[in-house]
């Protein structure tokens, strides 16, 4: 019998290609929506099931309701549970990320240990590992966020993610419910449809040259399509089981970032601007700017954190950076979210013609 596998925020980046990766190994999937009445099943999750042949259904549930995750996770033998709300920009309150990040990761777990569901692995962060800590020493999966000193994304992230832990670890012996975290950096890797993430913000802004120059900060990458096949060895590898995994590269300051971009796409008319820019008139733009605004607390600092778990208990590699990077890049123009100044002004004037 094919093993199904409930994916919880169908729309999302890392959704989206998790599915993907589940499909092409023989996995049935089970995916939710926060709306099935109102909002179509995604077309392109559709196409890619009717490419590869795969076993592909979308039901109802929403993160702030009970309502729909019985149903959604019965007969489901594992349950990855990806949707997270990833704000563009810093909340008003921090309880706008804390309350649906936590409830949310509950309510899964909850439906998935009543249905006698095997295994979930959950999409942390590093933002649940490396943040608030007084050193910038290398973080490992032994280590947590500090929450008195983080702001409110890095703080929903770590707060979700121990919630689970202490759930799991409350349940009687009679429901043996198995939990594993993988705790991605900075998300690259192309799109599958033309609706990009908050982690692709910083190439596309330095694309459409949004930003004058770089904030002076990094972050650890990795490509959603390798994230994917670490959910998926996550959730197959038996030995995965009660652990946590941190599934990023070495850091890449924004700096370095715009000039790979600069390097590859200038030719193609993109104007990347390749300087770094001073503290003081990152914050002076950031009054202003609510996703430069973002930036602030990590201003000076990247996040340090090592992968060596992954690699020895998982068996997972990772792609080059530059070419997710590229990727990234390629797919934002392909579906043309960014565009070259040149060929917009030539097509402007086609178009008047």
């Amino acid at each position: 019998m094919t093993t199904r596998v409930l994916v919880t925020g169908a729309t999302g980046f890392v959704a989206g290609h998790c599915i993907a990766e589940l499909l092409d190994h023989g996995y049935a999937v089970r995916a939710t929506l926060r709306d099935r009445t109102t909002r179509p099943a995604p077309a392109h999750l559709l196409d890619l099931a009717r490419r590869t042949g795969g076993d592909l259904e979308f039901v109802a549930a929403t993160l702030d309701a009970d309502a729909g995750w019985a149903a959604a996770v019965a007969d489901c033998d594992t349950v990855l549970h990806v949707a997270s709300p990833f704000p563009a920009t810093p909340p008003q309150n921090d309880d706008d990320l804390i309350e649906p990040a936590v409830q949310g990761t509950l309510r899964v777990l909850r439906a998935a240990a009543e249905a006698g569901v095997r295994r979930v692995v959950l999409t942390s962060s590093v933002a649940a590992v490396a943040y608030g800590h007084r050193t910038d020493a290398v973080r490992t999966e032994a280590d947590w966020s500090v929450v008195e000193r983080v702001p409110a994304y890095q703080k929903s992230k770590t707060l979700a993610e121990r919630a689970a832990w202490e759930f799991v670890e409350s349940l009687p012996p009679t429901t043996p419910l198995e939990l594993v975290s993988v705790n991605p950096g900075m998300i690259l890797g192309p799109l599958l449809e033309a609706r990009t993430s908050t982690s692709h913000e910083p190439v596309r802004r330095l694309l459409a040259r949004d930003v004058p120059g770089s904030v002076r900060t990094g972050w650890t990458p990795v490509d959603v399509r390798d994230l994917a096949v670490a959910h998926r060895l996550a959730m197959e590898v038996p030995e995965a089981a009660g652990h946590r995994y941190i599934c990023a590269a070495d850091p890449l300051w924004m700096g370095e970032l715009a000039r790979v971009l600069h390097r590859d796409y200038a030719a193609a008319g993109f104007d990347v601007p390749t300087r770094v820019l001073p503290d003081l008139l990152v914050r002076l733009v950031a009054v202003f700017d609510k996703g430069v605004r973002l930036t602030l607390p990590v201003l000076g600092r990247t996040e340090h954190v090592s992968v060596d778990k992954a690699r020895r208990e998982l068996g997972w590699t990772m792609r080059p950076v530059e070419q997710s990077i590229r990727d990234t890049a390629d797919s934002l123009i392909a579906f043309g979210i960014v565009t070259a100044p040149g060929a917009a002004a030539s097509r402007a004037s086609a178009a008047s013609r």
